[in-house]
């Protein structure tokens, strides 16, 4: 088995490479996963994107992204809904069961369902400063979409997001709060990622990956450091593992021992490591990966 046999590289992490750069670099890197974000699908077409995935060899680990499901008005609710039915085919056709959600921020400031982050603008939808409200439009419209999602087989993955996404990307900040929307719904419907950038500070977190893990809900980890100063632009924060202020050893073993040992997906929002050379930037995931993250992961060798 290679040490590398469970990492996936998601596309945000090398943002500038084009699809096939992306495919071809993990090929050489010697990864068997890649995690997609839809722009990149969007940029080829969904048939050819199949085609290439698939000429590939490489297995998708996810498909990033869903959600914005809090819009106060009808239109805005049906182009959700629309939305994401469009990404729940796009994940089934590129051979992936998981489609992350980020479910939406407040709808006066959260960003466009078809934005891509780093570059997304705030959408002209009026519904207010209701978080609860906008909470609740969430959970009808994520329980409008499980029917959908079951007869295709693909799980709608919730991420929680750090609180400062709050506003305008995810009404949902804790795993706790993931794990209460998912619950009723079947665990084939409804999953959670533990993505350490946004949860990492969570003081209830080793319990709610223990949670996670009876309940059968999680769906996928991904792994990135939360650097520090927080960059002007607070989505840039991310870093290598081993640059920030997140301990990988004790969430890694929380994982672990709630029974995760699936792919692990490393996905980085940070321009100065877009700006440097896409083989590079594998490279230093890959040695940090070892070092700093498969060590914890009872089933992953290295």
């Amino acid at each position: 088995m290679s040490a590398f046999d469970k990492l996936s590289i998601n596309t945000a992490t090398i943002k500038k490479a084009t699809l096939a750069e992306a495919l071809e670099l993990s090929v050489a890197a010697g990864l068997s996963h890649i995690g997609l974000w839809r722009d990149k699908v969007a940029e080829v077409g969904l048939d050819t994107a199949v085609e290439m995935v698939r000429a590939s060899g490489l297995q998708v680990s996810s498909l990033c992204r869903g959600g914005f499901l809090t819009a106060a008005d009808p239109a805005g609710q049906a182009a959700a809904l629309e939305d994401n039915k469009a990404a729940i085919l796009e994940a089934k056709a590129l051979g992936t069961t998981e489609i992350v959600m980020v479910v939406g921020g407040l709808p006066d400031f959260s960003v466009s369902p078809g934005a891509v982050d780093g570059g997304g603008a705030a959408s002209a939808v009026v519904g207010g400063k209701d978080l609860v409200l906008a909470r609740q439009r969430v959970a009808d419209r994520l329980a409008e979409l499980v029917p959908f999602a079951l007869e295709h087989g693909v799980r709608l993955v919730l991420e929680a997001l750090h609180p400062m996404y709050a506003a305008d990307r995810a009404v949902l900040s804790t795993l706790g709060q993931a794990l209460d929307l998912a619950a009723p719904h079947p665990i084939e419907a409804v999953g959670v990622v533990v993505d350490t950038f946004h949860v990492w500070w969570d003081p209830a977190l080793r319990e709610q990956i223990a949670r996670a893990g009876a309940e059968g809900r999680i769906a996928g980890y991904q792994v990135c450091d939360f650097n520090l100063p927080i960059a002007a632009d607070a989505l840039l924060s991310r870093g290598f593992m081993g640059d920030g202020v997140i301990d990988f050893a004790s969430i890694g073993q929380w994982v672990a021992e709630a029974g995760y040992d699936g792919v692990v997906e490393v996905e980085i929002f940070n321009e100065d490591i877009w700006n440097q050379p896409f083989a590079q930037v594998i490279d230093t995931v890959k040695a940090r990966y070892a070092e700093l993250v498969a060590p914890h992961l009872a089933t992953v060798s290295v």
